[in-house]
């Protein structure tokens, strides 16, 4: 457009100093990319330092924190204060680069408060990357501002420096560092991991001992149907198998629940950094209204979770876990005992009962055979016997 190679009106609205350089560089860059950081690290502060869920949620803290943005540049297309060239004087300069540096500088300062937290993932280095292309972002914005002022008359450095500050400061910037910023504990974890491995539950992600597929070695046990059942719901395999009943029926959120809540009572409570993951992932996959899999349960229980001081407590989801389990209770149990599910179950556990047994039983044919002759006449009385394992010379002294 400066060099007529796209011709447009002097008047059209593509070739406004204020479009560019006023909303696309300000509300719509470089301070929505400031704002999305600061919108993440201050919800890792209140998660992690105050161990608490956020006092304001971050649809409406992000428009609050870019209000003045949004104030600044409204007021600079109101006074209109850029030449026929897009420059702006030095009092209106200094006061553009103090509102960059002070977002900066707020950044860093709530970046600088979580540093000491042992991140799981990758939430941390984000925000100094963030930090630091943004100060890289400044210091192009001041070098072109510079560089247009001195060299007024150079078309060729007014059109790339321009270039290099919408691309650098606003649509490569707020595409990048973007992705992370609505979800900043979830985003980074699962599954977008840089390992070969995958993980399809938050337990897996976290290490949490024995969460996942069942193993082989799964001990065995038989189902005794009187039996409470979140007695019941503590073994793995009927765990499953209840889950998928309840999953057919449409109503497997309150199986899932517990399952997640159950992979959570096995941090240790020392550890409180992945407590707070496994618990945050809980209260927005189940808890929050209009979460993915909502569990029905009282607003008492609902705002008693969301609500917590202590996002650590061992008790945090005792409430709503009682509740589910008398919901599963009257709603799921009953119908399960005479579903296919509950015969399936029944049927793989006879069988890999059996399986165990024949193991056992067949276990006992592989000691060495014992004789009670002595001496160079006793044909068993052969070397490699007495060579092949403690176990051989063990028997024989017995």
């Amino acid at each position: 457009m400066s060099n007529n190679f796209l011709k447009m009106g002097k008047r059209h609205w593509l070739r406004s100093c204020y479009l560019w350089g006023v909303w696309v560089e300000g509300p719509l860059g470089f301070g929505l990319l400031l704002s999305c950081r600061i919108t993440q690290a201050s919800q890792l502060y209140f998660i992690f330092v105050k161990r608490r869920l956020p006092l304001i949620r971050s649809y409406i803290f992000l428009p609050l924190i870019l209000l003045p943005w949004i104030a600044a540049g409204g007021v600079i297309h109101s006074m209109k204060p850029l030449s026929s060239r897009c420059h702006m004087k030095a009092q209106w300069t200094i006061p553009v680069v103090c509102l960059h540096s002070l977002y900066i500088a707020i950044l860093v300062g709530v970046t600088a408060a979580v540093h000491h937290i042992e991140f799981r993932f990758d939430e941390l280095k984000d925000l100094w990357r963030g930090i630091l292309v943004s100060v890289v972002s400044i210091a192009v914005w001041v070098t072109a501002y510079i560089l247009n002022e001195i060299y007024d008359n150079i078309s060729w450095i007014e059109v790339a420096s321009r270039f290099l500050l919408l691309v650098v400061a606003s649509i490569l910037v707020v595409a990048f560092f973007s992705i992370s910023s609505s979800q900043p504990l979830l985003s980074q974890i699962s599954l977008r991991r840089r390992e070969s491995r995958e993980f399809r539950t938050m337990s897996q992600a976290l290490g949490i001992p024995d969460s996942g597929v069942l193993a082989e070695s799964e001990p065995i046990s038989r189902i005794d149907p009187n039996e409470p059942l979140d007695k019941l719901l503590l073994n793995k395999r009927f765990r499953q198998s209840f889950m998928a009943f309840a999953d057919s029926c449409l109503a497997g959120e309150s199986v899932h629940f517990f399952d997640e809540v159950y992979e959570l009572s096995k941090i240790p409570e020392d550890d409180c950094v992945k407590r707070i993951y496994m618990a945050r992932h809980i209260i927005e996959k189940y808890i929050v209204a209009g979460a993915a899999m909502e569990v029905n349960i009282s607003h008492r229980s609902r705002q008693e979770i969301l609500s917590t001081s202590n996002l650590t407590r061992p008790d945090l989801f005792h409430n709503a876990l009682n509740e589910i389990i008398q919901l599963m209770r009257t709603n799921l149990a009953r119908d399960y005992w005479s579903s296919m599910f509950f015969l399936k179950f029944q049927e793989d556990s006879n069988v890999r009962s059996n399986e165990y047994e024949l193991e056992q039983i067949t276990g006992w044919n592989f000691s060495p055979r014992l004789s009670s002759v002595h001496g160079t006449d006793d044909p068993f009385h052969q070397d490699h016997l007495l060579k092949s394992s403690g176990c051989s010379n063990d028997t024989t002294n017995l």
